[in-house]
């Protein structure tokens, strides 16, 4: 096939909404002497069939055929429209709709033609609701050129009847209609994104003539025509149809989606990428996590961009590890080892003498064995919603088109560019025997520069390495799953944003709670519950700074106010401002074909009156590690007690963001009463005074969730006040101290989680209506919340053993997405979650001060 038809093909089939129409004679079915017996190829029905069964698709059939002659004789499936009378039927009571006038009309039309076609031996008439086809197949040619003249001169000249002229036909109607107009009828009912429109007949030229902008026309055989692309035959326009069916099935329902958790994360302190177990890196956002990607395979395919290392011949790599304290990865095969890492920019020495940084993040692949190696290099800018040129130089590729320069520094290899789909994307093989065991791939981003660096790479990936492993070497790691609990705690730092003091929630946008389903959020952004609990957690294990630089940026958010720290949004930007609105890249499938993929996130409007204890509980675990309280903390701490004595009492959307009325949330209530709890202890440890009026503030709040919380007939605290339902964050009525562990209405309300919410490693969030459909996995920070629970009511070996399933659920290089499914056993959500890691490491801590004790 026609390697533009082709590109052609694999573009469209990644629109939205595709309508695929097409002609019946010579399309479908090939052109025969007897039109009663023109059946359609096995192959065509296969792929219209196929193509109609897929979801954002519709296929119809335009002929010029009678409605009923064209199923009876297609016996296609009711999937795929049908079309008759070229655009006049499109349903059985169209003949209904005709006006008085118009059958009339008709009735004269048909009285003529019969004249004509007596007069005119072998012309044959083909009568149709609304019209009538003067057939002159297989006529002697005086005799049908003088059948046609006769017609063109009587009927044809009527006001009120419309001539359409195909091969050795000529039709005439008493609707003004055409294959075009009906084409864009069915466009605009179905309001798709294009149309691929395959035909043969001079008739179809008025379909081919209404395409515009993505859509597609496929002419078979010979003659002039509008549309795009020509094939010779019906059994070619199969075989493009079969492309079609394939690519968009692909597209829809994702190519071989790699497991969720089997993803490693790459990090730098300024952004994140995700790589595959076979070394794909299928996730890169630039210059910032939040920023738009420039590899979206992970939620988009290959046509959304990725950056491909392994071997020629194929296979399994052996395995991929972290290299130990750091969060540089190794996957390797027989005869090919492939190290990745995100550096930091290079740095050149002025003449005056400081150092200044050029470019931003280097994502840096280096290639070592014996073997040949290929590799494939897709860059896709803004989720691929820019093209791209790619510019081969002496030592390596520039990338051409996006506002941020970007090149591929990759000395030694020659690559071929090629196109796919409107795309540029490069490839090589390079022989690591001939290339003395290495090649180094640097994409460097910020800069157009292939100069070569002045570092040599061991000692730029040591330099690299060497702050993750003095970091996590100075960590007060427990005894319990001490390795697992390093790698959650490097994952969390890799989380932080450095430049700005913000903590992401996840590194991924869309990853679904329910494969093929909506649940699918934007993560990468600064919820200010979530990463205060990262801190938190980061605290615990002996490291201070990113909890101090998380407040630093807190203190910002709450200056932009004005003075109303109440009106704190749950989640920022990591740079700390308002997100834009949410929004959705129909383009791309989905993991999985999980649609939609989403931008933003709507919660950014919500009101969230829990967000307040998390930060509170913070920094009072930073004053007492540190033995004070910095001055921005002390004004933090003033304003998140303020805000929750302006907004305690109102209802509110809760932890899990549900898209409904607000309600009186259990959790946000306990919530509420740990900020002033905390800030009590924080005043009278490291102030040296107390408030009357915080205790009073936080007495009354404690009153009242326990007394309105607590559910009669449940005999446990619910998810809000008045509601029966349970839900996994109420578990805080004892975690956060408002009960003691020995309390019977704690533990009423954890046997009650646990009957209701438990399902073996996993504990879900909730089982109440939240307005969305499907379903979705157990959330591992609500498993980590049960361990919690069991040990502070003296359940150790329970605690103990779900605490071992939920280990067991990491991925391969020990990272944890937000969800797992039992049944399916696999992760789900988004990846790596800071929820996730961070109720690991409770939890480990937790358990290893059970067993000193």
């Amino acid at each position: 096939m026609d390697p533009e038809l082709l590109a052609a093909i694999g573009r469209i089939a990644r629109v939205p909404q595709l309508l695929v129409a097409c002609d019946y004679d010579g399309t479908l079915a090939p052109i025969v002497e007897d039109p009663s017996k023109a059946v359609p190829l096995p192959e065509s029905v296969a792929a219209v069939r196929a193509l109609a069964s897929l979801p954002q698709t519709t296929v119809a059939v335009v002929s010029g055929r009678a409605l009923r002659d064209l199923a009876a004789l297609s016996r296609l499936p009711n999937e795929i429209h049908l079309v008759g009378s070229h655009g006049s039927e499109f349903d059985i009571g169209f003949v209904e709709r005709l006006s008085p006038e118009l059958v009339a009309v008709r009735t004269r039309l048909r009285d003529a033609l019969r004249e004509i076609a007596q007069a005119h031996p072998g012309v044959r008439l083909e009568r149709k609701p609304a019209s009538v086809a003067v057939h002159t197949r297989g006529v002697e040619p005086q005799v049908a050129a003088a059948a046609v003249e006769a017609v063109r001169n009587g009927p044809a000249t009527w006001d009120d009847v419309t001539v359409t002229q195909g091969k050795e036909v000529i039709e005439l109607s008493v609707v003004a209609t055409h294959k075009g107009t009906a084409v864009d009828q069915l466009r605009t009912q179905l309001s798709a994104s294009a149309v691929l429109f395959i035909g043969d007949d001079v008739t179809d030229e008025n379909a081919f003539g209404t395409l515009r902008g993505p859509d597609l026309g496929i002419k078979i055989g010979p003659g002039d025509t509008q549309a795009h692309y020509r094939v010779a035959e019906p059994v070619e326009a199969a075989r493009a149809l079969g492309l079609l069916l394939e690519t968009r099935r692909h597209w829809l329902f994702g190519e071989r989606a790699v497991p969720i958790e089997r993803h490693s994360m790459l990090a730098n302190g300024r952004t994140v990428a995700l790589l595959t177990p076979e070394a794909k890196v299928s996730w890169l956002c630039h210059p910032k996590p939040d920023s738009a990607a420039i590899f979206a395979d992970l939620v988009g395919g290959s046509p959304a961009g990725h950056f491909t290392v392994g071997p020629e011949r194929g296979g399994i790599p052996l395995g991929q590890r972290y290299r130990s304290g750091t969060m540089t990865v190794e996957t390797r095969w027989s005869g090919l080892t492939v190290t990745d890492w995100l550096d930091l920019p290079a740095r050149e020495t002025t003449p005056d003498g400081p150092a200044v940084i050029t470019g931003d993040s280097t994502l840096v692949r280096v290639l070592t064995g014996s073997g040949r190696a290929r590799i494939e290099f897709a860059p896709r800018p803004e989720f691929g919603q820019v093209a791209t040129q790619l510019q081969p130089m002496d030592d390596g590729l520039l990338v051409l088109g996006s506002n941020e320069p970007v090149a591929l520094y990759s000395p030694g290899v020659t690559w071929q560019v090629r196109t796919d789909g409107g795309y540029e994307t490069a490839h090589a093989v390079v022989d690591l025997s001939a290339t003395g065991g290495q090649v180094v791939l640097e994409l460097r981003f910020g800069t157009h520069s292939l100069e070569d660096h002045a570092v040599g790479i061991h000692e730029r990936q040591a330099k690299a390495e060497q702050p993750w492993k003095e970091w996590v070497a100075s960590l007060r790691l427990p005894a319990t799953a001490r390795d697992l609990v390093a790698r959650s705690a490097l994952t969390l730092r890799g989380l932080c944003h450095e430049a700005t003091g913000s903590i992401l929630a996840a590194a991924t946008t869309s990853l679904p709670e329910e494969l093929g389903g909506v649940r699918n959020w934007d993560y990468r952004y600064c919820w200010l519950r979530d990463a205060a609990m990262t801190a938190r957690a980061l605290v615990d294990l002996g490291s201070i700074e990113e909890a101090e630089a998380l407040l630093r940026w807190v203190d910002g958010c709450i200056e932009r106010t004005g003075g109303h720290p109440e009106r704190l949004h749950p989640l920022y930007t990591v740079d700390g401002y308002e997100l834009g609105a949410e929004a959705v890249i129909d383009t791309l499938p989905g993991y999985a074909g999980s649609r939609p993929v989403r931008v933003g996130n709507l919660a950014n409007h919500q009101l969230q009156l829990d967000v307040f204890g998390p930060i509170a509980d913070l920094i009072a675990a930073v004053a007492d590690a540190r033995g004070s309280v910095r001055d921005d903390e002390w004004r933090v701490l003033d304003n998140m007690v303020e805000a929750v004595r302006r907004r305690w009492h109102e209802p509110d959307h809760g932890i899990w963001e549900a898209r409904l009325p607000p309600r009186h949330h259990i959790f946000s209530k306990v919530m509420c009463w740990m900020t002033v709890d905390r800030a009590l202890h924080v005043v009278r440890q490291h102030g040296g005074e107390d408030k009357p009026e915080w205790v009073e503030l936080r007495d009354r709040i404690g009153a009242n969730v326990l007394e309105n919380g607590w559910h009669e007939e449940v005999e446990a605290y619910s998810v809000a006040y008045g509601d029966e339902d349970m839900d996994a964050s109420s578990l805080w009525i004892g975690l956060s101290g408002l009960l003691p562990g020995d309390d019977p209405r704690f533990l009423s309300t954890v046997l009650k989680i646990e009957a209701d919410l438990r399902s073996g490693p996993v504990v879900y969030r909730y089982h109440w209506d939240d307005g969305l459909p499907g379903r979705e996995g157990g959330f591992h920070i609500c498993t980590a919340w049960l361990i919690e629970a069991y040990l502070r009511t003296g359940r150790r070996t329970d605690a103990e053993e779900l605490f071992a399933q939920m280990v067991d659920t990491a991925g391969p290089t020990g990272l944890l997405p937000e969800q797992y499914d039992p049944l399916a056993e696999r992760g789900l959500g988004n990846h790596p979650q800071a929820y996730s890691h961070l109720g690991l490491i409770r939890c480990a801590l937790l358990l290893d001060n059970m067993l000193k004790q």
